[in-house]
């Protein structure tokens, strides 16, 4: 048999190599995950997405069979944990737990920002769906959003309310808020997320808070905060006696929040689909339902990657509408 030409050779091992690589691929991702995974969330403990995050913590564990490190990643407004989740390498083992404020608020309140997560992240599915709540400090006598409205229009520009940034959700709402009643508040932003906001609010440091329902139904309960509305499109069955903002005349103010799991862009196909059939085993887990049911949020998976990447643009235009139509500065 006539040797292989030197040129001949060289392109016989190179495509040796290549096959190995694509085998040695292909095994990766069959057995991935292959290492403890880091589940980001973009804010600081006591806050809605810590919460969710720790409940899915031990089934999603379970079901993608190796330990889910839960990673607190606070700050700009939840730019700084997204950030980390686009740089991580794309193999599947660092995952964001993104919310509608970190995805689809801040490219549009906070133009100045280079991260895009409809570029950088790849969508998995959604988790869970987060009423919201207008609540205040009990030094405030309303009871309802009338009694509010004239409560703050006495005291025009003497009143705080708190965020989780200058371009977060709970500082959108209240902005749309004030500019439904025609009041005037103090903005006082805290950087690590709707935990410090709701400390700084039992501590009357502020005395209004628009935030997750999740992050004050335990204190409301406790009588140590008030409770004027949920932002909802119903009532809660877990509150059942609290009325909707919408029943008391904001109609706009219906949509709570959302919370959703998102991988770097590049991520391959086959990693995005075990983390999707893998978390939406996870929320459907009774315990793990039962548990974001009790604290007041809703467990709710997408129909697929897909659907959830659409719902994503689809939040992140409307968003952008909303700020804009309301000639809002939040940055």
């Amino acid at each position: 048999m006539r040797a292989l030409r030197p040129l001949g050779a060289l392109t016989c091992v190179l495509g040796l190599l290549v096959a190995a690589q694509g085998i040695a691929m292909a095994q990766g991702t069959a057995r991935y995950p292959v290492r403890p995974l880091r589940m980001i969330v973009p804010f600081g403990p006591g806050g809605a997405g810590d919460f969710v995050a720790r409940v899915l913590q031990p089934a999603l564990s379970d079901a993608l069979g190796q330990q889910v490190i839960v990673e607190n990643r606070a700050g700009a407004n939840g730019n700084v944990g997204v950030e980390v989740a686009i740089n991580a390498t794309p193999d599947g083992h660092v995952f964001l737990l993104g919310n509608i404020g970190a995805i689809a608020i801040n490219p549009n309140a906070m133009p100045g920002v280079t991260i895009k997560p409809l570029r950088d992240l790849v969508a998995v599915t959604q988790v869970v769906d987060v009423p919201g709540s207008l609540i205040v400090h009990p030094s405030i006598s309303a009871t309802t959003v009338a009694e509010l409205t004239a409560y703050l229009k006495a005291r025009s520009g003497q009143v705080n309310f708190g965020s989780s940034g200058g371009a977060g959700q709970n500082r959108l709402e209240t902005e749309l808020f004030m500019q439904h009643t025609g009041t005037r508040m103090v903005h006082i932003p805290y950087k690590g997320g709707a935990g410090q906001a709701v400390t700084a609010l039992l501590g009357n440091e502020v005395q209004l808070l628009m935030v997750t329902f999740s992050s004050a139904f335990n204190h409301v309960k406790a009588g140590r905060l008030r409770m004027i509305g949920v932002i909802a499109p119903e009532r809660l069955p877990v509150m059942p006696e609290m009325p909707t903002l919408r029943e008391q005349g904001l109609k706009t103010m219906v949509n709570g929040s959302w919370q959703g799991i998102y991988l770097p862009r590049n991520t391959s196909g086959d990693v995005v689909k075990r983390l999707f059939d893998s978390t939406v085993s996870a929320v459907r887990h009774p315990e793990v339902a039962r548990r974001l049911s009790d604290g007041g949020v809703t467990p709710l998976v997408s129909a697929s990657p897909k659907a959830f990447q659409e719902f994503t643009t689809a939040e992140t235009e409307r968003f952008g509408r909303l700020i804009k139509d309301a000639k809002l500065d939040l940055e």
